[in-house]
């Protein structure tokens, strides 16, 4: 496996890398996937985005369709798919779209996610197979639908938004289906990195260091007080822009961590990411990362 060492190894010389790259990524309506695609078309990249959020919802913020003119505002151009992950004719459908609005696929951002924090017994079959289908499945139907085009491409890269695997009974204990889904998204990538290629082919996991500021974390974890001790999206947009813009095949296979992407980068000044005022003393890590959680 490769290793992100040099600080000066990791920026190509354009200042526009991904400029008429296309990124295809499920999920990406807003919170953390929407800030990557968002970072991309920062570059001139194109962006299709495949999720289920059509109409407005009072719980959510965004729909694919105003992701869309966000990507757009920001300097690239983006299509959206509306569709589920979950359904393997709509993951062939944005896989599609793409290839015939585009030309190709050069980056597949994993991002779409469920989260359940409740141990076994406490969740209900239903919501574990959602888990399970959106996550795991999910991850699986977008890299097998976008990997003939993957190999296409002379910058391939694979990029889903989770974590290092621990194995930690603390972990296990407190959510081991949610857990599940997780590791099964690293495993998949980890998996297509030690496959062989055609082609230079980059897979990689991306984990943030602290939660981050999103609705899920707002509407799940614990409202605005979690809010208060995270970080900003842009925080895990900075990082997997350094990540994609290295060659293909250079860093592959690995389970990285945002803040740690940023300072091979040479980036270590990171106030400028916290949502709110806390000290960085006080921001709260994430999950699988530190201890036993609270």
């Amino acid at each position: 496996m490769s290793n992100l060492t040099s600080p000066t190894a990791i920026w190509t010389e354009s200042p526009r890398p991904l400029e008429g790259r296309t990124v295809l990524m499920s999920g990406g309506s807003r919170g953390i996937g929407l800030a990557i695609a968002t970072r991309a078309a920062e570059d001139g990249a194109n962006v299709v985005i495949l999720a289920k959020t059509d109409t407005p919802d009072p719980r959510l913020s965004g729909t694919v369709h105003t992701a869309v003119e966000q990507i757009e505002a920001a300097g690239g151009r983006g299509l959206a798919v509306v569709g589920d992950v979950r359904r393997e004719e709509d993951v062939t459908r944005a896989v599609e779209a793409a290839v015939d609005t585009f030309g190709g696929i050069d980056v597949l951002v994993n991002n779409a996610s469920a989260i359940v924090l409740a141990p076994i017994g406490k969740v209900p079959p239903k919501r574990y197979d959602l888990m399970q289908d959106i996550n795991a499945r999910g991850t699986f139907l977008m890299i097998s639908a976008a990997l003939p085009y993957l190999h296409r491409s002379d910058s391939a890269q694979v990029l889903t938004l989770s974590p290092p695997i621990n194995l930690a009974p603390h972990w296990l204990g407190a959510h081991a289906p949610y857990t599940l889904s997780k590791y099964a998204m690293t495993i998949l990538t980890t998996g297509l990195a030690a496959q062989d290629h055609p082609v230079p082919l980059s897979a990689n996991c991306l984990w943030p260091r602290t939660t981050i500021a999103t609705d899920a974390v707002q509407n799940i974890v614990g409202g605005e007080a979690a809010m208060a001790v995270s970080r900003k999206p842009r925080i895990m947009a900075d990082a997997a822009h350094t990540i994609l813009t290295r060659p293909a095949g250079a860093v592959t296979g690995r389970t990285l961590i945002d803040d740690e992407v940023l300072a091979w980068a040479g980036v270590t000044g990171l106030a400028a990411y916290r949502y709110g005022d806390a000290a960085e003393s006080r921001l709260k890590i994430d999950l699988f990362l530190d201890g036993a959680p609270e």
